[in-house]
């Protein structure tokens, strides 16, 4: 079985056909894995709404898959063929062996017999850097800024920071 999306450009493909793609990817991943392996799995929670510089995510107890959105967008084709059978492995992994090491050899294993594809533990895409909103505070040191999330723990009163050299409480004027 030829594996992955054909190398045509998804330049001009919409996010909503990418988004649909990458659910196919996943479910041609089980299909694949239940006819090798002779065993039925169960299908994962899909989730679009990973952050930062991670491409996948695996949460193995939960049996969910959360992709990075803007990662697929920014890299389409190689983005579904090399993330999502390397985050279904971590999932059939889990339901194969149990606890094993996230990389370890039953991964491995299962991405070249499976998917005939290197396990590579990282991906190389470009990560594009979007500095950090934050907000101003204020000590006897006078300005630190924290990331919108710290600011947005202590205006629901969850956390409170202290400036890491006259341990006063920071606080900001605009709560």
């Amino acid at each position: 079985m030829k594996w992955g999306l054909s190398g045509k450009s998804l330049n001009s493909t919409s996010l909503k056909a990418l988004l649909e793609q990458t659910l196919h990817q996943v479910e041609l991943c089980y299909q694949q894995a239940e006819q090798e392996l002779q065993r039925s799995f169960p299908r994962p929670e899909i989730s679009f709404k990973l952050r930062g510089r991670s491409a996948g995510m695996a949460h193995l107890h939960l049996n969910k898959l959360r992709f990075n959105q803007q990662m697929l967008q920014d890299n389409g084709a190689a983005f579904i063929n090399e993330v999502v059978p390397h985050e279904v492995c971590h999932l059939l992994c889990h339901h194969l062996y149990g606890r094993v090491k996230p990389h370890g050899k039953e991964w491995q294993s299962l991405m070249l017999g499976l998917y005939q594809q290197q396990p590579k533990t990282t991906h190389s895409f470009d990560v594009v850097y979007r500095p950090q909103q934050t907000v101003d505070y204020r000590c006897n040191c006078g300005v630190v800024k924290l990331t919108i999330r710290r600011h947005n723990k202590v205006a629901r009163n969850q956390a409170s920071y202290r400036c890491k050299n006259c341990l006063q409480t920071l606080t900001s004027s605009e709560l």
